[in-house]
């Protein structure tokens, strides 16, 4: 039995951590005065971003001068390549001139670019395709704003330092625009302001809507079941589980009941892509592992095989911390899971972990450094297919990292083993970002989020829920992982 004290100090303990991150008032009441702020300095970083695509807009976007000037978008040549230009509808008309045969994105993404080609409809036909890059950019960059708000929203009392952190990265500056991934982003960061909320259903909804958009926020299930099923929230549970199939379902079925070629081009393409620059494996290719991964299936299997290794490892973790992983922590963890050992890994995919990274560990150093990884590799890559494209025999190419930052390596592009530097040095950082997660989870006393009694600030109806399941050694009844006195 505890003492009345002990008693009295868990209750204003839970108390203090409910006025923090509690209420879904609270939070908006928390969040209202720094929106402003935090909207404006999104809205500059975006126009920024829009200018450093200048210099290649000015070019028509040519594939030179977009790997020169590091500002290369698949916006403006998908706008002609699929079919847009010509009035083709996504995944009801199909195109020649490639292995491609309808757009291969998910459903609501390929909605998006088809909004995007009505409203440029008034344009001039020489005009409609910068029409078409401008104002994806436009759409783009308010749902970067939602993106940011939403991930503030999320983050409870330190809803103003994480806004900041995503608002004024650098990589929502260099990869804004270069794919449409922005649309799933916001959609997961509203998923989980909703979560944070206690709207599972609403949060299920949107999470649909996401998943829609782009495949990686399909992975976050795993995340929500595992903390629910240790908290025993099987209500939420479902709600969300209800929410998040009704909204894929509402936006996928009539595309595949109606055009189902063009709505399974998307999986089609996936499984069939071989190993793309910005993979691991790529790395690996150069290093023994050439033959084997010229085997699309083979390359399947090990991307796969791995991520369900690390998924394993990740559920396991789940359920037997000391204390219950905070939700932001276990939806890192499972992307960088599914990321590191992926076939494909795109530049823009930086802005998936970005909402995530400043929830699951708003400390800035680590942060700092992983976007320092990140910059090296967004330069190196566009430079690296510049000599890849020049293909001239014996090009003196710079040697050193050093020639990665600066601004005189795209005369002559940069060397495979200075790319791979640069592929090295996001993977490293990327790493090294969900080892420091993983030691706060296992010891929750250095997770800054949880000082101050504060349990889970996106948890929604896990923030402060008592444990009924926990493999640990922690046994019996739980309140957040910590065992309450009887």
């Amino acid at each position: 039995m505890s003492s009345s004290s002990e008693r009295l100090a868990m209750s204003a303990a839970d108390t203090d951590s409910d006025e923090a991150d509690g209420p879904a008032s609270r939070r908006r009441d928390r969040l209202m005065p720094f929106a402003p702020v935090l909207t404006g300095l999104t809205a500059l970083v975006c126009l920024l971003g829009w200018l450093q695509k200048r210099p290649c807009a000015s070019a028509n976007f040519d594939f030179i001068k977009t790997t020169t000037n590091a500002c290369y978008t698949d916006i403006y040549p998908l706008y002609y390549v699929r079919g847009l230009s010509d009035g083709k509808v996504p995944y009801f008309d199909s195109f020649t001139g490639s292995d491609i045969h309808y757009v291969e994105y998910p459903v609501l993404s390929g909605a998006f670019m088809q909004l995007v080609a009505w409203l440029v409809q008034p344009f001039g036909v020489e005009a409609r395709g910068m029409a078409f890059y401008n104002v994806t950019a436009l759409l783009l960059a308010v749902l970067a704003v939602v993106a940011v708000l939403a991930t503030a929203y999320a983050a409870g009392r330190r809803s103003l330092r994480v806004g900041l952190m995503v608002a004024l990265s650098p990589a929502l500056l260099l990869t804004a625009y270069i794919n449409w991934d922005l649309l799933a982003v916001a959609l997961s960061a509203l998923a989980l302001a909703a979560w944070s909320a206690r709207r599972p259903a609403l949060a299920g909804a949107m999470l649909g809507l996401a998943i829609a958009a782009k495949f990686y926020p399909l992975l976050f299930l795993g995340p929500l079941v595992l903390l629910c099923v240790r908290a025993g929230q099987w209500r939420a549970m479902g709600r969300m589980l209800a929410g998040t199939a009704a909204a894929w379902l509402l936006v996928n079925l009539p595309v595949m009941v109606f055009a189902w070629d063009g709505w399974k081009e998307f999986y089609t393409f996936s499984q069939g892509r071989g190993v793309d620059w910005g993979s691991i494996f790529f790395y690996l290719g150069d290093r023994g592992l050439e033959k084997p991964l010229s085997d699309t299936e083979l390359l399947n299997l090990l991307g796969t095989g791995t991520f369900l290794v690390l998924a394993a490892g990740i559920a396991v973790l789940a359920l037997t911390a000391p204390r219950r992983p905070r939700l932001p922590q276990l939806m890192f963890l499972v992307l960088v899971a599914f990321m590191l050992p992926n076939k494909v890994w795109s530049p823009q995919y930086v802005l998936w972990l970005l909402p995530l990274v400043v929830l699951a560990r708003p400390k800035l150093p680590a942060f700092v450094a992983w976007q320092v990884g990140e910059i090296i590799y967004f330069f190196g890559i566009w430079w690296f297919l510049l000599s890849v494209s020049a293909q001239t025999p014996g090009a003196d190419f710079p040697d050193t990292l050093s020639a990665v930052l600066g601004f005189d390596a795209p005369e002559g592009g940069i060397s495979q083993d200075v790319y791979h530097l640069a592929l090295l040095a996001r993977f490293v950082t990327v790493l090294a970002l969900a080892a420091l997660v993983v030691w706060d989870v296992l010891r929750p006393s250095s997770d800054v989020v949880r000082s101050g009694g504060v349990d889970d600030p996106a948890g929604g109806v896990l923030d402060g829920a008592e444990d009924v399941i926990s493999l640990g050694r922690w046994r019996g009844r739980h309140h957040a992982g910590v065992p309450v006195p009887s």
